[in-house]
């Protein structure tokens, strides 16, 4: 069998004049045996079972839930900022706060510590008022110890320097006139 083929396509390349020639289906001027027809053939068919597989509602319905997914994280994601920013509200007013309750706590520092300087000033003057009246005090002790001093000194000096004249200008004649007298005289 193989030989009467090869023999008919001798014959048919004889026929023709050695070029090959195939025969073509042609309706209206339209070949319809070409590949090109056979891939859209193909591509029909494929819608058609996908029409009929409804897979444009598989396909839709996918698309819905990644929709309704990307909604509910972007529901989320606001509410997570609302959170973000109310958490940041709280903490610029905790930082007012804050900055309100420094500022009430360096007054009150610098008020007490005015007061301390104050009263340190009053309890300085106060003990270096009572120093100088201890101080007066000791100096008018020493004067008075001074004087008493210079006192005794000069009485001393006096009933020396007396005894010593009535020694020289007094002899037992004078002693006994005086005696004498302060008898008398009593």
């Amino acid at each position: 069998m193989l030989e009467y083929l090869a023999a008919a396509t001798a014959e048919h390349a004889a026929a023709s004049g050695g070029e090959e020639h195939h025969a073509e289906a042609v309706v209206a001027g339209i070949s319809f045996l070409t590949p090109g027809f056979f891939v859209a053939a193909a591509m029909l068919i494929v819608f058609a079972i996908m029409l009929k597989a409804r897979v444009p509602s598989l396909i839709a319905k996918a698309l819905d839930s990644r929709i309704d997914g990307i909604r509910q994280q972007l529901d989320e994601a606001a509410k997570l900022r609302a959170e973000a920013e109310a958490l940041r509200d709280e903490y610029v007013r905790k930082g007012k706060e804050a900055a309100a309750e420094i500022k009430a706590m360096k007054e009150a520092a610098e008020h007490q510590a005015a007061e301390i300087v104050e009263k340190a000033k009053r309890d300085s003057e106060a003990l270096i008022a009572r120093r100088r009246a201890m101080a007066e005090e000791k100096i008018a002790a020493a004067e008075r110890a001074a004087i008493e001093e210079v006192r005794t000194r000069a009485a001393q000096a006096a009933t020396t320097a007396a005894a010593e004249l009535i020694a020289r200008k007094h002899d037992a004649d004078a002693d006994r006139k005086l005696v004498d007298e302060a008898i008398s005289g009593l």
